[in-house]
């Protein structure tokens, strides 16, 4: 008899154990959306660029500024409130992130540029766990960042390759299963902006690579974002 209530109680245990280790193993995670890449592709000094677009990141805004006929400033906002519409789940995030940069005419229409900067923001996460009820994450964003390219500007088009190799880092604030990590993406994208001088249509397509295949929560690969740039004080020929 003693020995039937022993095993009923392991097997309780067992079970216990085991559904405490999918309610961990299925844990709330946070999820890093790469925002959109800001490609200013400079002509000149005084030169002046702004952007709004919406895509895969929500909603992005982009500033830039020549300083000089090499020396460039960018600033960049993301903003994303994704809500299930039959759950309570959501993924929100807030970015701000600037940078400095050298730009430099190679040919009439040819430039060369590369930035590097600092973002920092937030990022909340809420995801259903069934039996386990809702699991909600708030963590700390924070990335350095260096951004080679390569374009053209004319009067009705702009166009350029680049790369941002972004370093990541999350800092748990009440998300108790994630580690303070910080990991490089790779992040190829190509722009084009299609108009008549001042005002152009955006569309940019790229891909985020993680070089850490264990990453510790959830990230997004594709890079889409569509929208609009106004062009101010481009010297055209």
């Amino acid at each position: 008899m003693r020995n039937h209530l022993n095993l009923k109680k392991e097997v309780s245990f067992y079970i216990i154990m085991l559904f405490s280790l999918i309610g961990i193993l299925s844990s709330c995670s946070p999820e890093y959306i790469p925002n959109m890449v800001n490609t200013p592709v400079f002509s000149n000094k005084g030169e002046f660029q702004a952007t709004v677009a919406t895509g895969t990141s929500n909603f992005d805004a982009q500033l830039g500024y020549a300083i000089t006929d090499n020396i460039a400033v960018i600033a960049n906002g993301s903003y994303a409130d994704q809500t299930n519409d039959t759950t309570d789940e959501f993924h929100k995030h807030l970015i701000i992130e600037g940078g400095l940069g050298y730009y430099r005419q190679i040919s009439s229409s040819a430039r060369i540029e590369v930035f590097g900067g600092y973002g920092f923001g937030e990022i909340q996460t809420l995801e259903d766990n069934g039996a386990f009820g809702l699991d909600k994450v708030d963590v700390n964003f924070n990335r350095y960042f260096i951004q080679p390219g390569i374009g053209a500007a004319t009067d009705f088009f702009d166009g350029s390759f680049a790369t941002r190799l972004a370093m990541v880092q999350m800092k748990p604030g009440k998300a108790q299963s994630l580690n303070e990590s910080w990991n490089l993406f790779i992040e190829p994208v190509i722009t084009a902006k299609v108009g008549y001088k001042y005002v152009k249509a955006v569309i940019q397509i790229g891909y985020s690579f993680p070089t850490n295949d264990n990453l510790d929560y959830d990230n997004q690969s594709l890079i889409f974002n569509l929208g609009l740039n106004i062009n101010i004080g481009r010297d055209y020929f």
